[in-house]
């Protein structure tokens, strides 16, 4: 079993910054992709970026130059710097990880992002 912790969420104005931070631990041998998700109110959980174990990225159109993620190999941790927040980036927003082992699928409990205007 894999343990994800979050931390970094918060309310913030429009414009300013927040870092999101995931630690796994547990079975973490086998740790994959690792990810950020995000569910607004009344909306489905969306991608919001990947990490793959060799560094490569994937970002949804909607945060693409304005968040950044990155990750720590040693730490088992992935993080999540958000700039340039807006409105609608506001969401409960949610770890992903993936391992190569089974139970593959890990979600944490869910950090709570808010953006005022």
């Amino acid at each position: 079993q894999v343990q994800l912790v979050e931390s970094g969420g918060g309310l913030v104005q429009a414009g300013g910054s927040l870092r999101l931070s995931c630690a796994a631990s547990g079975s973490t041998f086998g740790i994959n992709t690792m990810a950020w998700y995000r569910q607004a109110p009344g909306k489905q959980r969306e991608l919001v970026a990947a990490i793959a174990s060799g560094g490569r990225t994937n970002y949804a159109d909607s945060v693409k130059g304005r968040f950044t993620i990155s990750r720590d190999n040693a730490k088992n941790t992935v993080y999540l710097q958000m700039n340039s927040l807006k409105p609608d980036d506001t969401a409960v927003y949610y770890c992903y990880v993936h391992r190569t082992s089974l139970p593959r699928d890990y979600w944490g409990q869910g950090t709570q992002v808010t953006v005022s205007s």
